[in-house]
């Protein structure tokens, strides 16, 4: 449990120009009951609700909890379903003319059955059936007033969002459409009016004429089944120059981490990445049929992204990351020991979840068996920006300046350059004076191995930081190839040049009560390092990541308060961790 406000570590502009620069934190994928999928779930927290529990308020959980962050956050998009925007709020209305046969049918009163059922078996065939009978531009224009009126420039930022949500043969294919400022459409594009993504940057190329820059983040690729991350177009076609320059301009980011699951990589797909397998989401979104790994995950998209570029000289996945919580509850309190599910009613009491035994058969406990006990306890955006405003923060995720977390608030960054000083990770000042770019950039030229300085602070309230990596994807003989470096160790450890590892600092959880080793990993940890596998490769990416020492998962949380072993088949505990968005390196 985080039980301390965050440090604020300041760094001037990276580049080596202009104002200083602080890590904010934030979520920018959040349903409130404006989604019809969250309605039935029992939640009836508004945009407003959502937009004052993000800001330090109180929120009722559907279950009837009342839960509040420990820390507010300094950014927030409410992102609700495009496909029936509102549809079961309008509902509520007793003049709407179906107001009758949806009571009784039960889909209005949170306590029923039917509507407690689940939207797919109840609420979804009815809502399907609605046609145009609901008014999808009002429900917007609320949600659009609501991010007006609780965005604050310099203290908090509200964007204003919303997700499409197209799925292509059982797989996701879902984004979140984030606008740059308040000059948005009176109307907006959902998979009813097309479930290709490339029709949805037509649309925002439209926006973006009219004045307004807008942005999509695809995220859950872990669940696409392979369709997110291709090397054809949506109609199977080569790509070409102008397929590329579409989706970079409009979709700059991906998320790597949620509830459903991290997209970053898949021990199939990085076999010698002792930490592949983490918080890993095997099945498409809302079903139980397998994801096929292929396709579908941040690394390997990046892998292949450098084999297009070698071979066509055209990259479509020269993308950033953030993480966010895709909460159905109108927030998230983003920790482990507090976890209270994603989908409201379904998912609030442990026994739901599949973390705790609903009774017993022949001597044995007997749990549910529900996909939700591979959820995980949500994730974090971090953006690196010169101050807490749409116009600031909206530029860095243009720019990719950003990093996304699991949920703790690790503060992580990383700076590029040729020849840079050895000691520049531990100056606050990192880049002052100093040639190079931040994550998310491309570095040029040189004839020399290029140097990363990263710097990694711990969240104060969370657990202290265990080991501080690079990881390296490039392309050699035609291959893709990747690579993992520790480049930090704490407690004095020093990494072995032969494995490029750091030694485990022996840092251990009591499964008893979840207590951690006292004494063990470092409050922040930073190296400056330059690639000693460096051998002129044409292109290549880099990345950092970040290790907590071990903390308990949610679910071992559960299991302790109820008296119970943990599940068996679940992991007991996980390393919370921060990744960056990739440096670029090309001659």
């Amino acid at each position: 449990m985080r039980k301390m406000a965050a440090v604020v570590l300041a760094a001037c502009a990276l580049g080596g120009a202009g104002a200083e620069k602080n890590a904010y934190f934030g979520d920018l994928h959040v349903h409130t009951r404006f989604s019809f999928d969250a309605f039935s779930f029992a939640t009836r927290g508004s945009p407003d609700d959502a937009y004052r529990f993000a800001k330090g308020g109180t929120l009722m959980h559907p279950a009837g909890i009342e839960v509040r962050l420990d820390e507010p956050l300094d950014f927030y998009a409410v992102t609700d379903h495009a496909a029936y925007l509102g549809a079961m709020t309008a509902l509520l209305n007793p003049q709407h003319p179906r107001h009758r046969e949806a009571t009784e049918l039960g889909l209005l009163d949170a306590t029923t059955p039917a509507a407690r059922g689940g939207y797919l078996p109840a609420a979804r065939p009815f809502v399907e059936t609605l046609g145009d009978d609901y008014d999808r531009k009002g429900a917007w224009a609320q949600i659009v007033a609501a991010a007006e009126r609780h965005n604050r420039p310099g203290e908090f930022t509200a964007f204003i969002a919303y997700e499409f949500t197209p799925s292509r043969e059982g797989g996701n294919m879902h984004r979140n459409v984030i606008f740059a400022g308040g000059d948005v459409p009176d109307n907006i594009f959902g998979r009813d009016d097309s479930a290709n993504p490339e029709d949805l940057w037509a649309w925002m190329d439209e926006q973006r004429a009219r004045g307004g820059d807008v942005l999509a983040i695809p995220h859950n690729s872990n669940g696409s089944d392979g369709w997110m991350f291709e090397n054809v177009q949506y109609d199977g076609s080569p790509m070409d120059a102008d397929y590329v320059d579409r989706r970079m301009r409009n979709e700059p980011l991906v998320e790597i981490a949620q509830v459903k699951g991290t997209s970053e990589t898949h021990p199939a797909l990085s076999p010698n990445d002792e930490w592949a397998d983490f918080e890993i989401f095997p099945y498409r979104v809302g079903q139980w049929g397998k994801s096929r790994p292929n396709g579908s995950y941040v690394r390997e998209a990046w892998l292949t992204g450098l084999g297009l570029e070698a071979s066509t000289g055209m990259n479509p996945y020269r993308f950033g990351v953030v993480a966010a919580s895709d909460t159905h509850n109108a927030g998230s309190r983003f920790d482990e020991e507090n976890f209270l599910g994603k989908v409201g009613v379904h998912d609030a009491l442990p026994q739901r979840r599949g973390s705790v035994p609903v009774g017993e058969f022949d001597g044995l406990p007997t749990y549910r068996h529900v996909y939700r006990m591979h959820y995980g306890a949500a994730g974090i955006a971090g953006i690196w920006a010169e101050e807490n405003t749409r116009a600031a923060l909206f530029a860095a995720l243009r720019r990719k300046e950003t990093f996304g977390t699991s949920g703790t608030r690790i503060r992580l960054r990383m700076f590029a350059g040729h020849g840079l000083p050895a000691d520049l990770h531990d100056r606050r000042d990192m880049t002052a004076g100093m040639e190079g770019v931040p994550q998310g950039g491309d570095l040029e030229g040189g004839d020399v191995a290029p140097t990363f300085a990263v710097q990694a602070l711990a969240d104060p309230g969370a657990a202290p930081l265990q080991r501080l990596q690079v990881v390296k994807g490039w392309i050699e003989d035609g291959q893709t190839h990747e690579r993992v470096f520790d480049i930090a160790c704490s407690d004095g450890l020093a990494v072995d040049p032969a494995t490029h590892r750091c030694p485990d600092n022996g840092a251990t959880v009591d499964l008893a009560t979840c207590a951690i080793s006292a004494g063990l990993g470092a409050a922040q940890l930073g190296a400056t390092w330059t690639d000693p596998a460096w051998d002129a490769p044409a292109i290549a990416f880099y990345y950092a990541r970040v290790l907590e020492n071990p903390t308990c998962r949610w679910s071992t949380w559960d299991a302790i308060r109820a008296g119970v072993p943990p599940r068996l088949g679940l992991p007991e505990t996980l390393q919370e961790r921060a990744w960056t968005s990739p440096v670029w390196v090309r001659p």
